[in-house]
C-alpha cells in the first residue's frame, strides 16, 4: 500500500512538472513572437530555453529583450528551485541514494520452510518464547512493521522480517501456508485485522493474545483458532487457589507448541519465593522455566525487573516444558 502511494505521488509530481513546463513553453513562444524573434519561436528552442532556465543553468544564447520577457525569465528561474530541488531531488534522487547507502531490512525468509511458527508482535513474553524455540530448535520468524524494531531484533540474533501486518504479501513472504501456527500479539484491534488477513490466504492455526477478555468472541468470529486472555486466566487461578490451596497438579497451561507451554502460578503463603526479589528467586536456574510476566496488584506486567519483590498476591507468568513448569509449581506452593 505504501509503495502504491509513493508511486502515485511520483506520478502526480511528474504530471505537475510537465504541466508547468508546457505552460512556460507556450508563454516563451508567445513572448518571442511579441519580440519578433521568430527564429526562436518554436517547440525545440522553447523546450531548450525552459529546461536550461528552470534548472538555473541559463547558457544565455537565447534571451528576451523586453521587460515582460525578462520578468518571465525571473519567474521561471525562481520556480525552478522548488521544482528541481523539491520534487526531483526529494522524490527521486534522495530515496535512491538512501536505498543504496542504507541496508534494506529483510522482508522475506530464505529457503523453503515448513512447520515453522510465525509471530506477530514483540515484547518480553515473546522474547522468552523465542528463547524456548531456539533451545528446542523450532523454526520461527517474527514480523514487525517498524524498521528500528527489526534492526534491534536482528542484532539480538532473532529471526525477523519487516512487513505490513495487514498486507497479504507479508504473510506470503513468510510462507504462512506452510506454517504450523501463527501467534498474534498486538492490540485487539490490530489482532483482528491480522487474523482476517491471514484467513484470506491460509487455514493455519492462529493463537491470539487479547487485552480485553470481552473481545475473545470477536477474535473467534474473525477466525482465531485459540484465544488467550491473561485476565481470564488470572481469575481462574484465583478461584482455584481459593478452592484448593494445596493442589499439586499442574493445570491451566496453554501449549504454544509441542512440549512448551505458558502458565500462571499464584504464590502461596508458605512458598520459599515469598518476599524474595526476582533475582534472588533464581527461577530459571532452579527450575529451567522462564519468567515472562507477573501480576502485581491486579495488573499484568511483561516488564519484570530483577528487583521486583514476589509477594503473597503475586502471580507468576512462566514459559517452559511440563516438567519445568511442574518444578516451578511445586516451588510456589511448598513450605520453606
Amino acid at each position: 500500500m505504501q509503495r502504491k502511494l509513493w508511486h502515485r505521488t511520483i506520478l502526480r509530481s511528474f504530471l505537475l512538472t510537465f504541466a508547468v513546463v508546457l505552460v512556460y513553453l507556450l508563454i516563451f513562444i508567445y513572448i518571442m513572437q511579441y519580440e519578433q524573434q521568430y527564429v526562436h519561436a518554436n517547440l525545440v528552442d522553447g523546450t531548450y530555453w525552459v529546461m536550461t532556465t528552470i534548472t538555473t543553468v541559463g547558457y544565455g544564447d537565447i534571451v528576451f529583450t523586453s521587460s515582460a520577457g525578462k520578468f518571465f525569465s525571473i519567474v521561471v528561474q525562481l520556480s525552478g528551485i522548488p521544482v528541481v530541488f523539491g520534487l526531483l531531488f526529494n522524490l527521486l534522487i534522495s530515496p535512491l541514494l538512501e536505498k543504496n547507502i542504507r541496508p534494506s531490512m529483510p522482508v522475506k525468509i530464505s529457503g523453503n520452510p515448513s512447520d515453522h511458527i510465525i509471530i506477530c508482535g514483540y515484547n518480553s513474553l515473546i522474547e522468552t518464547l523465542v528463547e524456548e524455540l531456539k533451545e528446542n530448535k523450532v523454526s520461527y520468524v517474527l514480523i514487525e512493521e517498524e524498521e528500528n524494531v527489526v534492526k534491534d531484533l536482528l542484532k539480538k540474533d532473532i529471526e525477523a522480517v519487516q512487513g505490513n501486518l495487514s498486507d497479504e504479501e507479508t504473510f506470503r513472504n513468510v510462507y504462512v501456508e506452510k506454517a504450523s501456527f501463527v501467534i498474534v500479539n498486538r492490540s485487539d484491534e490490530v489482532n483482528a485485522n491480522i487474523i482476517l488477513t491471514v484467513r484470506t490466504i491460509s487455514d493455519v492455526n492462529i493463537i491470539v493474545i487479547v487485552e480485553d477478555r470481552a473481545n475473545k468472541k470477536y477474535m473467534k468470529y474473525a477466525g482465531a483458532t485459540s484465544v488467550i486472555s491473561p485476565k481470564e486466566l488470572f481469575g481462574r487461578f484465583i478461584a482455584r487457589k481459593a478452592a484448593d490451596p494445596f493442589l499439586r497438579r499442574l493445570t491451566g497451561t496453554t501449549e504454544f507448541f509441542n512440549g512448551v507451554s505458558i502458565v500462571e502460578l499464584p504464590i502461596y503463603p508458605k512458598s520459599p519465593l515469598l518476599n524474595k526479589t526476582i533475582k534472588e528467586a533464581a527461577i530459571r536456574n532452579r527450575t529451567g522455566a522462564s519468567l515472562v510476566g507477573m501480576w502485581k496488584r491486579g495488573v499484568l506486567s511483561f516488564d519484570v525487573n530483577p528487583d521486583d519483590v514476589i509477594k503473597d498476591n503475586s502471580v507468576l507468568l512462566a514459559v517452559g516444558t511440563t516438567s519445568q513448569l511442574s518444578e516451578l509449581r511445586n516451588l510456589t506452593q511448598q513450605s520453606r
